[in-house]
C-alpha cells in the first residue's frame, strides 16, 4: 500500500489541499522567513471562525527566570464563576522556529471554554535567533510564574497541567522534567500530543515517513533540529528521547498517528514512561500523519482523537468532582465537530 492509501479516507482531501498550499509558498525568501509566510498562511485558512464567547483574554508581560528576559503570556479566563480553577499552560508548535501565540488563540479560547480551566498561552522565543535554551526557559518561566500568581490568576496551584503539540510537545515533556529536576511546580498531567523529542531522526518511521510531507518529514525534522541546537550537543531538556531517568514525573498522556515521522520515538519514550512507573496513556491512530486531526476536523477519527484529549484533561484537571458531576461534564465536552468548529489550525510543527 501507498502512504496515500493509508491515510484515512476523511484526511485525504485535506492533505492533498495543504500539499498545493506548501507548493505555492514563497521559496525566493529566506528559509526562516518562507516558512513563517508558510504558516500565516495555514492561520489564515481559519480566519473568520466564530468567537468563543464565555471566554475573556488578556496580554501580560511576565518576568523571565533569573537572567533571562521577560515573556509574554496570553491568559484566558471562563467569564462565569470565580473560584479557584485549574491551570493549563499551553504551549504552541511551531518546530521551534514558527508558531505564535496569535496563531493558536481560537484553540487556546476552545480549551479554556470546554476545560473550565484558566489557560496561559506563552511566547516563547523562537529559534534560529534564539537556539536552545530560550524556549524551554521562557514556557518553564511561564509555568513557575503561574504557579507563584495562583491567586490572582484565580488558579489553584495544586491543579496545574501542560499541553503541547509536536515542538509544544517536546517542550511540555522538556517543562515537566525540569519541574521535576529543580523541584518546580507539581504537574497533575501533561498532554504532549505527538511530540517533537528525538534529535537524531534515525527510527524506522522517520525513515519510512521521511520524504513524505508536507505537514513534517525528515528533512524538515533535521533542519529544525539544526536550527533550535545551534550547533550544541543536546541533553534531556532539548530532547527528551534522551533522558537517561523518567520516574517520578507526573502522568502523561501521549498521542500520536499511524503514518506520523515522530511514531516510534513516541512509542518508545511513553514505554520508558511506563517502565518507569509513570501513569502513561498512549493512543496510535491508524491512517492519522501529523496534525490531520487539525488539518480534517470533520473527521470521525479526527473527532474521536480531539475528544479523547479533552476528556482525559478535563478527569486530570477535575479530579474531585464527583462521577455524576463528571458524567455531565463529559457530555459538556462538545462532540467533537463541535470542537473542530472551534478550533483554529494550530502551528503542529
Amino acid at each position: 500500500m501507498t502512504f496515500h492509501d493509508r491515510v484515512d479516507p476523511e484526511c485525504r482531501a485535506p492533505l492533498a489541499a495543504i500539499t498545493r498550499l506548501y507548493a505555492a509558498a514563497p521559496w525566493d525568501a529566506d528559509p526562516v522567513l518562507r516558512r513563517r509566510a508558510s504558516e500565516d498562511q495555514l492561520a489564515a485558512m481559519t480566519a473568520g471562525l466564530p468567537p468563543v464567547e464565555q471566554v475573556r483574554w488578556q496580554d501580560q508581560v511576565i518576568p523571565g527566570l533569573p537572567g533571562q528576559p521577560d515573556a509574554t503570556v496570553r491568559s484566558y479566563h471562563p467569564r462565569q464563576g470565580k473560584e479557584h480553577r485549574p491551570g493549563l499552560l499551553l504551549i504552541h508548535g511551531g518546530g521551534m522556529w514558527g508558531g505564535s501565540v496569535a496563531h493558536e488563540h481560537q484553540f487556546a479560547a476552545t480549551l479554556c471554554e470546554h476545560l473550565g480551566a484558566v489557560v496561559v498561552s506563552v511566547e516563547y522565543r523562537l529559534a534560529p535567533e534564539h537556539p536552545y535554551p530560550a524556549a524551554l526557559l521562557d514556557c518553564y518561566g511561564a509555568l513557575v510564574w503561574m504557579s507563584a500568581n495562583a491567586v490572582s490568576l484565580g488558579v489553584d496551584a495544586q491543579r496545574l497541567g501542560v499541553w503541547g503539540g509536536s515542538a509544544g510537545g517536546g517542550l511540555a515533556l522538556a517543562v515537566a522534567l525540569m519541574a521535576r529536576d529543580q523541584g518546580g511546580p507539581r504537574l497533575c498531567q501533561v498532554m504532549a500530543l505527538y511530540p517533537m523529542i528525538d534529535d537524531r531522526n534515525d527510527t524506522p518511521s522517520a525513515r519510512a515517513f521521511g520524504e513524505l510531507g508536507p505537514i513534517w518529514d525528515g528533512a524538515k525534522n533535521a533542519e529544525a533540529w539544526a536550527w533550535y541546537l545551534g550547533g550544541q550537543q543536546p541533553d534531556a531538556y532539548a530532547a527528551p528521547a534522551r533522558a537517561e531517568h523518567l520516574r517520578d514525573l507526573p502522568p502523561t498522556f501521549i498521542d500520536v498517528g499511524e503514518l506520523d515521522v515522530f511514531r516510534d520515538e513516541d512509542i518508545g519514550f511513553a514505554l520508558r514512561l511506563m517502565q518507569a512507573g509513570v501513569p502513561t496513556e498512549l493512543h496510535v491512530y491508524p491512517g492519522a500523519f501529523h496534525a490531520s486531526e487539525f488539518l480534517a476536523p470533520d473527521a470521525a477519527l479526527s473527532r474521536r482523537i480531539i475528544h479523547t484529549r479533552l476528556e482525559v484533561m478535563h478527569r486530570a484537571l477535575h479530579p474531585a468532582a464527583p462521577q455524576d458531576a463528571l458524567d455531565q461534564a463529559r457530555m459538556a465536552i462538545p462532540a467533537p465537530e463541535s470542537t473542530a468548529a472551534h478550533a483554529v489550525l494550530p502551528d503542529t510543527r
